[in-house]
């Protein structure tokens, strides 16, 4: 009984695997992939645009002002600025095996516009009100250095902010305690390290529901293909 089970077992993962490179084809074929890819690359490097002109802001001789602030003040400084660096990419890691395992490949480009969005608006608000890092801050010490040649712009917290629009998106429970979990630890160790004052963290996930809920309601619909197979 057995030797007649496994042919048949083997032929299920077969075309189910047929099925997945398929659908990964069609997803390299569709042109929002690419809008999507633009966005999310886009928004990154204008993020990288803003922070060096901040950085040479202050090799003029300008300076950014350093704020108060009530949680701050009030929490011990601990070096422990990799993990929230660590941590983004564990978000990153499990997102992307949640969109695997959950085959939700007619939905990757719109989730990659939301996150090009977000890093976009993040891009834009640094400049418009700059402020200095909070005092303590040291930088990103190891070999993540913050993701960035220069550690400036605090509102809104981009690593708070992606790991938060990670954990919206999915709609697996097992998946969103994990990424959840994640998005504490980056808030933790922002808090403690000093990476970021409080409204940065609290206005990263805010600014990240705001953008999924307006996406939802405005932009979804042209950028999810709803005839996936099931």
């Amino acid at each position: 009984m057995e030797n007649f089970k496994t042919p048949a077992i083997k032929k299920k993962w077969l075309l189910k695997f047929i099925e997945v490179i398929d659908e990964l084809i069609s997803l390299l074929r569709n042109k929002k992939f690419y809008i999507g890819i633009a966005f999310l690359f886009g928004g990154i490097q204008l993020n990288f645009v803003s922070q060096t002109y901040l950085h040479n802001y202050m090799v003029e001789g300008k300076a950014l002002p350093v704020l108060s602030d009530l949680i701050l003040d009030n929490l011990p400084y601990w070096d422990v600025d990799y993990l929230y660096d660590i941590f983004s990419l564990v978000s990153v890691f499990v997102f992307i095996v949640y969109v695997l395992h959950k085959r939700e490949y007619n939905k990757v480009p719109y989730f990659l516009l939301l996150c090009g969005i977000f890093h976009t608006i993040r891009a834009i608000f640094i400049v418009l009100t700059p402020f200095g890092n909070p005092p303590l801050f040291d930088g990103t010490e190891g070999p993540f250095n913050g993701f960035s040649k220069y550690e400036l712009g605090v509102y809104p917290s981009g690593h708070t902010g992606i790991a938060y629009m990670y954990f919206i998106l999915a709609k697996d429970r097992r998946y969103r305690l994990v990424l959840l979990f994640s998005v504490l630890v980056i808030i933790a160790a922002l808090f403690l390290s000093r990476g970021h004052y409080s409204i940065d963290v609290l206005s990263g996930i805010f600014f990240a529901f705001a953008i999924k809920a307006y996406g939802d309601k405005y932009i979804s619909g042209l950028m999810i293909n709803e005839n996936r197979r099931e």
